[in-house]
């Protein structure tokens, strides 16, 4: 393996380890409190993908895919479908807000505990759904310009 390829490989693990991180640190204080907490798996999902694209919108001629024109086509069109689940799981989380509440499955906390935890999960879980689509609608645009600069220009 040359050089960069070792160098490439190593931040690729690095950043993994790095969203691995985030997402523990920031889902903790819900999977410690609470047992069934329904939009964990999602959550995860959009904290995984919002952190991912950026670093691709960013960092792409540090990936290991900046001259693979491609998979950069590829994953610009399967960012689209992308977009639509991420969004149809931020509306079912609306939903489930505005028809059961996130208090439902708190039950057995005080007021003010699930109070300050619901707020924290709203606020994240929106964040992150959100960012997350931004993202992934920048996504496939970024692909393209990408594709066309080393087409043109030779570079990323």
């Amino acid at each position: 393996m040359e050089k960069r390829s070792v160098l490439i490989l190593k931040a690729e693990i690095t950043w993994w380890l790095l969203t691995a991180t985030i997402v523990f640190g920031v889902l903790y204080p819900i999977s410690s409190s609470l047992d069934n907490y329904p939009f964990f798996q999602v959550n995860v999902i959009f904290i995984i993908v919002f952190i991912t694209l950026t670093r691709y919108v960013f960092l792409l001629k540090h990936s290991f895919f900046a001259h693979f024109n491609f998979l950069k086509i590829i994953l610009g069109i399967v960012s689209v479908p992308l977009i639509f689940y991420l969004i149809e799981h931020i509306i079912d989380f609306q939903i489930f807000l505005d028809e059961v509440g996130l208090e439902s499955f708190m039950k057995y906390k005080s007021l003010s505990w699930r109070t300050s935890m619901a707020s924290y999960i709203r606020s994240e879980m929106l964040l992150f759904g959100v960012a997350s689509v931004i993202i992934a609608i920048i996504f496939p645009f970024r692909m393209m310009l990408s594709v066309w600069r080393q087409y043109n220009k030779g570079t990323v």
